[in-house]
C-alpha cells in the first residue's frame, strides 16, 4: 500500500516539543474528550503474517474498534529475523503496513528498537522517510508520549544487554549511535529519572523491549534489574511492559506496586518452556499468541489479554485515589 492511502487518514496529531528532560523527544498524544485513554500492545510481531500474525492483526482490530483505541504500542521485534535492511525495505510494508489493516488500527503507532532490530540497519526504523510511506510509524530509540492522562516513557534497552557486545555469536548489531556503550546508558538513565520525577501524571508507564521480570523464555534481564528497576520504583512507576520473549504475562512486584506486563505473542511463539523464577509474584502466564489492552481513567486501570481468536485470557484492575495504588 503506498502513502497515498495515509494522506487521508485523521490521527492524532503528534507535536514534537522542545526536550526537557535531556536528550528524550516529548510527544503530545490527546485522551478521549471524556478524559479516558485506551490503547493496544503487541510486541514480536513483525513476519510477513506468518505464525498468526495476521491472526493477531485481524483480532487486534476487532478489539482496536470495541475499545476506540487512541494508539497502538509496539514493544520491539518489530522485523524479523534481522530487522530491516534500509529505509527501502520491502518488509516494512509487507509486515506491518499490509498486515495491519483494520480501521481501528489506522492510529499512531509509538515502537521501540529490540534486539532483532538491531541486527539490521538499525537507524532505517528511525527514519523519518518511513512515516511517508505509512503515516503511523513512530519509532525512536528512547522518547516520552503525554497522553494527559498517563505519561508513557518509552526505553531503548538493548544496549543494556552485556552479552550483545562480548557474545553476539553470529549477529551483526548496527551499534551506530550507541557507543561509547556505558555513556550511551548513563545518560539514558538519568534522562528517564528526570522525565518520571517531574512527571505529575495519573498513571506512569515505561516500556521496552526485553523484560525486568519474566517466567519466559528469557527470563529476567539482570542489567535492567540493576540499573532500571530501582528508578522505577523510586519514582512510583505504575506499569512496566516489555515484548522479547514470546509470551503473554503478568508478574506482580513483591516490594512496590509495579506490574511487569509482557506483550511479547504478535507472532511466533509456542516456546514451551519457562522459568521457575518469579513465581511469587507471577499472576498470568500464556506461552501462544496474542496481544494486551489497557483502559485507563482517573481511578481505574483494566489490564486485559487475549489470545489469536480474541478471547479474554486474563483481565486484572487497578484503582486509584489520591495517588495511592490499590489492585484486584
Amino acid at each position: 500500500m503506498g502513502c497515498d492511502r495515509w494522506v487521508m487518514l485523521v490521527i492524532p496529531i503528534i507535536y514534537a516539543l522542545s526536550n526537557v528532560s535531556g536528550e528524550l523527544k516529548r510527544f503530545e498524544q490527546p485522551s478521549k474528550g471524556d478524559g479516558s485513554l485506551s490503547f493496544l500492545v503487541i510486541g514480536d510481531w513483525g513476519r510477513r503474517g506468518a505464525f498468526n500474525q495476521s491472526q493477531v492483526a485481524f483480532q487486534m482490530g476487532k478489539m482496536g474498534e470495541k475499545l476506540d483505541i487512541d494508539f497502538v504500542v509496539s514493544t520491539g521485534d518489530n522485523f524479523y529475523d534481522n530487522g530491516l535492511r534500509s529505509v527501502h525495505d520491502l518488509a516494512f510494508e509487507e509486515s506491518f503496513t499490509n498486515i495491519y489493516t483494520a480501521n481501528s488500527l489506522q492510529k499512531q503507532w509509538y515502537s521501540v528498537l529490540g534486539n532483532h532490530d538491531y541486527r539490521g540497519d538499525a537507524e532505517a526504523q528511525l527514519s523519518p522517510l518511513l512515516t511517508k510511506i505509512d503515516t503511523r510509524w513512530l519509532c525512536l530509540r528512547s522518547f516520552i508520549v503525554n497522553a494527559e492522562l498517563a505519561e508513557i516513557i518509552f526505553v531503548d534497552t538493548t544496549p543494556f544487554v552485556k552479552s550483545y557486545f562480548q557474545d553476539p555469536e553470529d549477529h551483526i548489531y548496527d551499534w551506530r549511535g550507541i557507543n561509547p556503550r556505558k555513556h550511551y546508558i548513563a545518560n539514558m538513565l538519568k534522562d528517564v529519572e528526570y522525565a518520571l520525577r517531574e512527571s505529575n501524571a495519573k498513571w506512569k508507564i515505561v516500556v521496552g523491549h526485553h523484560a525486568i521480570k519474566s517466567v519466559g523464555h528469557h527470563g529476567d534481564t539482570k542489567e535492567l534489574a540493576t540499573h532500571l528497576l530501582p528508578i522505577l520504583k523510586a519514582n512510583n512507576v505504575d506499569f512496566y511492559m516489555n515484548g522479547h520473549d514470546h509470551c503473554l504475562e503478568h508478574i506482580s512486584d513483591t516490594e512496590s506496586p509495579i506490574q511487569f506486563l509482557t506483550s511479547g505473542a504478535g507472532s511466533k511463539a509456542w516456546r514451551g518452556d519457562v522459568k521457575q523464577l518469579n513465581r511469587e509474584g507471577l499472576k498470568f502466564f500464556f506461552d501462544g499468541q496474542g496481544f494486551m489492552s489497557v483502559q485507563l481513567t482517573q481511578s481505574n486501570a483494566e489490564i486485559a489479554f487475549y489470545d489469536v481468536d480474541g478471547k479474554i485470557l486474563h483481565r486484572w484492575n487497578a484503582f486509584k485515589q489520591f495517588g495511592d495504588h490499590s489492585s484486584i
